[in-house]
Order: structure tokens, then C-alpha cells, then sequence
């Protein structure tokens, strides 16, 4: 909880908040400006939220914060009971149930703004069923609802814009380079134009062969179709196929299986389910109800500290030694039921564990068996996705094998024909071959017989020609085939949609009856709701007020308490302080010298005694460094002086070391004796 809070009052302090808050500051918020924080943070997310709390109710407070969290998808904690406790928190400003909700709204602030941005435009208003029946109505909910689809979409793209890493100079130079291949292709087609122009019956020829593009496209169009279709029918023929081959398997075990087996084999599945509904899943809920208890108890406990623990595990040996007496004292008692029936007891509770292991394990093998039951289908599946076929048993190999057999033969029959065919099949290729060169060498002598005409080109079109008009007339005939089929589609679902009137006519009139009925029912339902809403706020009002004295009273008792702790303590050590006083006054008046030295008094002036001693030998001593101060001074400052004059000295015997030694002693010499003279 205290690094719930700590991050909490850490997002607010930074931009766009700046509550400039520590974590007494915020815990000490009261309920109502706990609720403007949470406003606050409800309208940076959405800023349509941005109110007053002060100027507005506590219900609508509560409502407008709610229909929002249920927009963010806010998933309270716990069950019905606990979301009516939720509502009740979030009214009256509760810091248990205000807290988790500012944690989770400043974990993921973008991404509820995005959440909130969208919730505008995606959320569909609910129109009543009577209303959808007027046209202008129906028309206008379909505009909308395709307007949402078309925001979708728009939003989809610029998401993914942003996401592409696409910059704007980039797309510039792209529009940029389309621009110059859209101003060269119209340079080609103006060329083009030209050339053609020339041509005889050039516009009949475009006309032409614009219609053959259009009839390519479609043709492709119908192909790609026919290609669906084939595939469809293929994953419909495997659909079928997977499902004859369980409806095999099925009739196969059903044909093993004998009523007395089943039977007996739904009875062990009863007695199995029966022992886990009565026996085992209540002991299991009933533990786990009691742990949960024992963690909400030690949940709403205060936090214990050192000598709490101690308490406890001193108490838990207490009790440990009493039980260990009552053992002792029931096994001295030693009554012969008793241990009959302990003995039983054991046994019983022997068997119940027995059994339970028991149960156990049939639970997990009847898991492990349905683990592998979903493998084997999962591998059956992927085997016929595969092409591959199913392992054959027993009589259906044999068919198999015999199956086999029968093919091979005619399989080798069959090898031969295609044999005998390949030998044809090279025959007739040389022969096309041949044509074909006697076919280029014809082409090649009629074009050359054009071109001394004039007239080259000609076989080529009038081919073209040809061939354009036998497509032209095998489509119309198709278009015409089309036509009779829609023609009779048409007719048939005319009938079906009369029959369909006639028929929901009487439906019709009963459905107006009843949306009249639902209509008064609703507005009951409004006004009741209505009703029920005025008197649960009131109530939510009164109890708040009421919490609210509470809590005031409590406080008020906790303070009172405190004080009364307070001056407890401080007669206690008045009444320590009253028996010192009174001790030292007995042993200050008695004759006796020996409690007398006790007495503080006595102690206290031989420490004033002892200290004034001290003080005095020190004065003294001070005095005596004041009177050696003068000369000690100066004695300081002469050998100062003579470490500065011996570094002299020093620096001119460095320099002068090229003399003759006997040079340097004399001068040696004389320094001492100068500085001895001047030192004296």
C-alpha cells in the first residue's frame, strides 16, 4: 500500500498535475478532495470530465465517474457484493477504493487517452427496435454505423502511417518521381496516338481491342473464380471425408460395445462423479473458504510489530502444552470403548485417505487419457491435412492389400497404353513440327508478297478479326445464358418473398401488440428504476453522514485514549520522581554518616569539591604559560632565523663548490664563528 501511495504522489507532483504533495499531505486529504484528485486525473484522460465536484451531486459525481471507468475498462476487484461496495466507496470518497483506481489511471495515462479519444466515435447508441421501423430512421443508423466502419478504417491507416516510419520528403519525392513517369507515359501515348493515326480504321481497331481487354479482365475475373470454387469444393470433399471416417470410427465402437458394458461403465462414471461432488469438492471448498477467512482476517488486522509475535508464539505453546496434557490425561484413563473405537477410527480414516489418493489418480488418468485422446485427434488432423490416410487394422489391411492388387494390375495395363501413347504422342510431335516450319516458310513468302503489293499487315489483322468475333459471339451467348438464369432467379424469389409476407403478416400484428405491452413495461420499469435510484441515493446519503459521525466519534475516543495514556505516564513519573525526592530527604536527615555519603546531595558537593581542585591546579598551570610565553616566543623566532640563515649558507656553499676545499673550510669556518658572535 505505502508504494501504491508513493507512486501515486509522484505522478502528481510531475507535469500536468504539480500537486506538489508528500505522502502525510495525501494521506491526510479528506474524501471530497480526494475525489477532486481523482477528477483531475479522470479529466487529463477525457477532457469532457473537467467539473467542479463542489457544484455537482454526489450520485451524479458517482455515475459519471463510473460510465467512464467502464469505458476504460476498470476491472474492480472481487465479486457482485464487492462491486456494490465499489459504487458506495467511490461516493463517498473512500481512500481503499480510491487509491487502486489512481494507481491503474496514472500507470497507463496514453493509452486510456487513446482509449478515451476513440470511445467518442466507436460507442453505438442504442436505437429501440420501433424506431429502426421508420425508413428515415433505419437509413440514418446504417449512415452512422457505416461512418464508424469508415472512421476504422481512416484510424487504422494513420496508426500504421505513424508507425511506417515514413517522412514527408521521402513521399515528395515520390510524388515527385510519379509525377515525371505520368508526364513521360503521356509523351508515349501521345506518340502512340500519332502513329496509329495514320492507320486505316484505327478507331475500329481501338474499339476493338478495347473491348478484348474488357473480356480478358473478365475472363481472368470468372477463372479466379472457378479457382475459389475449386477450392472450396476440395476443403468441403476433406470436411466430408474427416467426418465419414468418425462416423466410422463411432459405429465401429458402438458395434463392440454390449448394453451390460455401458452400463456398467456409466455407473463407475456416476459413482465417481457422485463421491466428487459429495465428498471431495466440499472438503476442498470448504478448506479453501476456511484459508480465505483466515487471510481477509490477518488482511484486516493491523500490522504487527516484534513483541505482538512474541505474544502470540508464547500463547501457541501455551496451548501446545495443554493439548499435550489432555492427550496425556485421555491415554491414562485407559477405557477399553474407547480404544475399540479408535482403532476403528484409524481404519476409517486409513480407507477415506486411500480412497481419496485413489481419486486422485483416476482424476489425473482420466486427464492424461483425454491429454492423449486430443493428440491423437490433433495428429489425425494434421495427417489428413497432410494427404496422408489412417492406420488400416485387422480385416480393412486385408481389404487393402487385395484392393492393391487389383490396382497394380490395371496399373501395369495402364503403364503400357501410356507407353504406347508417348510413342504416338513423339510421332505427332515431329509431324507438328514439321508443319510448323512449312507453316513460318508460307507466313514468310505471303509477307513478302504483301510488301511488293502494298498491303502488309493484312493477314495478320483479318486473323485478329477472326478470332475477336469468335469470342465476341461465344460471350453473347453466354451473357444470354445469364440472362435466362437471372430471369428465373428473379421469378423464384418474388414467389419466396410473397409466400414470406403472407406468412409473418399474423407474426407481424402480434409483434405490435407486444412492443406496445413492452413499451408500457419499460416506462413502469424508467419509473420504478427511477424511484429505486432517488431512495438508494437518499439512503447512500444518510449512511455516509452517518460513517462520517462515526469516524468523527472514534477519532474523538482514539485522542481521549491517547490522553489518558498521556497522563498516566506522566503521574507515574511524578510518583518516581515524589520517591526520589522523599529518599533523599531521609537520607539527608538521618544521623547515620554512612546514608548520608548516599544521599545525592553529599555526592554532588564532592564532585563540586573535586572539580573546583581541578579548576584551580589548571589556573595555575596557566599562569605559569603565561609568564614563560614572552621568552618562549622569542627563542622561537631566533631559531627561525638561524634555519633560514643555515639555508643560506647552504645555497652559497652549492654555488661556490667549485673552489678548493681548503677555500671552503676556512669560509666554513668563519660562518660558524659569525653566527656564534651574532647568536651570543
Amino acid at each position: 500500500m505505502s508504494d501504491q501511495i508513493k507512486f501515486i504522489v509522484d505522478n502528481l507532483n510531475k507535469e500536468p498535475f504539480r500537486k506538489n504533495y508528500n505522502l502525510i499531505t495525501f494521506d491526510s486529504l479528506e474524501p471530497m478532495q480526494l475525489l477532486q484528485v481523482l477528477n483531475d486525473v479522470l479529466s487529463e484522460i477525457d477532457p469532457k470530465q473537467v467539473v467542479d465536484i463542489r457544484e455537482e451531486m454526489p450520485e451524479q459525481t458517482a455515475k459519471r465517474m463510473l460510465s467512464l471507468l467502464g469505458i476504460l475498462k476498470y476491472k474492480p476487484p472481487g465479486n457482485a457484493t464487492d462491486m456494490s461496495i465499489f459504487r458506495q466507496g467511490l461516493v463517498i470518497g473512500s481512500k481503499p477504493v480510491i487509491y487502486p483506481v489512481l494507481h491503474w489511471l496514472l500507470q497507463r495515462t496514453n493509452e486510456l487517452k487513446k482509449r478515451a479519444y476513440l470511445a467518442r466515435f466507436l460507442i453505438k447508441l442504442d436505437v429501440p427496435s420501433e424506431f429502426l421501423q421508420d425508413e428515415t430512421v433505419a437509413d440514418t443508423n446504417k449512415q452512422y454505423e457505416e461512418l464508424i466502419e469508415a472512421f476504422k478504417t481512416l484510424h487504422k491507416e494513420c496508426e500504421q502511417l505513424k508507425t511506417s516510419g515514413f517522412s514527408a520528403a521521402e513521399i515528395r519525392r515520390d510524388i515527385s518521381a510519379m509525377e515525371e513517369e505520368k508526364d513521360q507515359l503521356i509523351k508515349r501515348v501521345e506518340r502512340l496516338k500519332k502513329r496509329v493515326e495514320t492507320v486505316q480504321n484505327h478507331q475500329r481497331m481501338l474499339k476493338i481491342a478495347r473491348q478484348l481487354r474488357v473480356e480478358k479482365e473478365r475472363e481472368e475475373f470468372l477463372a479466379q473464380q472457378k479457382q475459389e470454387q475449386k477450392n472450396q469444393l476440395f476443403h468441403a470433399v476433406q470436411r466430408l471425408q474427416r467426418v465419414q471416417n468418425q462416423l466410422k470410427s463411432m459405429r465401429h465402437a458402438a458395434a463392440d460395445a454390449k448394453p451390460e458394458s455401458l452400463m456398467k461403465r456409466l455407473e463407475e462414471e456416476i459413482k465417481f462423479n457422485s463421491y466428487m461432488v459429495t465428498e471431495k469438492f466440499p472438503k476442498e471448498l470448504e478448506s479453501k473458504k476456511k484459508e480465505l477467512h483466515f487471510l481477509q482476517k490477518v488482511v484486516s488486522e493491523p500490522a504487527m510489530g516484534h513483541s505482538d509475535l512474541l505474544e502470540l508464539e508464547s500463547k501457541i505453546n501455551e496451548m501446545n502444552t495443554q493439548i499435550n496434557q489432555l492427550i496425556e490425561k485421555k491415554m491414562m484413563r485407559n477405557e477399553p470403548i474407547e480404544g475399540k473405537l479408535s482403532l476403528y477410527r484409524q481404519q476409517a480414516s486409513i480407507i477415506s485417505r486411500k480412497k481419496e489418493a485413489k481419486a486422485e489418480e483416476l482424476q489425473e488418468a482420466k486427464e492424461k487419457s483425454a491429454s492423449l485422446e486430443r493428440e491423437v485427434s490433433v495428429k489425425t488432423n494434421q495427417t489428413r491435412e497432410f494427404g496422408g490416410a489412417e492406420v488400416l487394422k485387422g480385416d480393412e489391411f486385408k481389404r487393402y492389400v487385395s484392393k492393391l492388387r487389383s490396382k497394380s494390375t490395371v496399373f501395369k495395363k495402364k503403364h503400357q497404353i501410356i507407353a504406347e501413347f508417348k510413342a504416338e504422342f513423339g510421332l505427332l510431335q515431329r509431324t507438328e513440327e514439321l508443319l510448323k516450319q512449312r507453316h513460318e516458310n508460307i507466313q514468310h513468302q505471303l509477307q513478302a508478297i504483301e510488301e511488293k503489293k502494298g498491303i502488309s499487315g493484312y493477314s495478320y489483322t483479318q486473323e485478329e478479326l477472326e478470332r475477336v468475333s469468335a469470342l465476341k459471339s461465344e460471350i453473347d451467348e453466354m451473357k444470354g445464358q445469364t440472362l435466362d438464369d437471372m430471369s428465373e432467379m428473379v421469378k423464384k424469389l418474388n414467389s419466396l418473398v410473397s409466400e414470406k409476407k403472407s406468412a409473418l403478416a399474423p407474426v407481424i400484428k402480434e409483434l405490435r401488440q407486444l412492443r406496445q405491452k413492452c413499451q408500457e413495461l419499460t416506462q413502469e420499469c424508467d419509473e420504478k428504476k427511477s424511484q429505486y435510484d432517488s431512495c438508494a441515493a437518499g439512503l447512500e446519503s444518510n449512511r455516509s453522514k452517518l460513517e462520517q459521525e462515526v469516524r468523527g466519534l472514534r477519532e474523538e475516543c482514539l485522542q481521549e485514549e491517547s490522553r489518558y495514556h498521556y497522563t498516566n505516564c506522566m503521574i507515574k513519573n511524578l510518583e518516581v520522581q515524589l520517591r526520589r525526592a522523599t529518599d533523599e530527604m531521609k537520607a539527608y536527615v538521618s544521623s547515620d554518616q554512612q546514608e548520608k555519603r548516599k544521599a545525592i546531595r553529599e555526592q554532588y558537593t564532592k564532585n563540586i569539591a573535586e572539580q573546583e581542585n581541578l579548576g584551580k591546579k589548571l589556573r595555575e598551570k596557566q599562569k605559569a604559560v603565561r609568564e614563560s610565553h614572552g621568552p618562549n616566543m622569542k627563542q622561537a623566532k631566533m631559531w627561525r632565523d638561524f634555519e633560514q640563515l643555515m639555508e643560506c649558507k647552504k645555497q652559497c656553499f652549492l654555488k661556490q663548490q667549485s673552489q678548493t676545499s681548503i677555500g671552503q673550510r676556512n669560509l666554513l669556518g668563519a660562518s660558524i664563528s659569525c653566527f656564534e658572535e651574532t647568536f651570543i
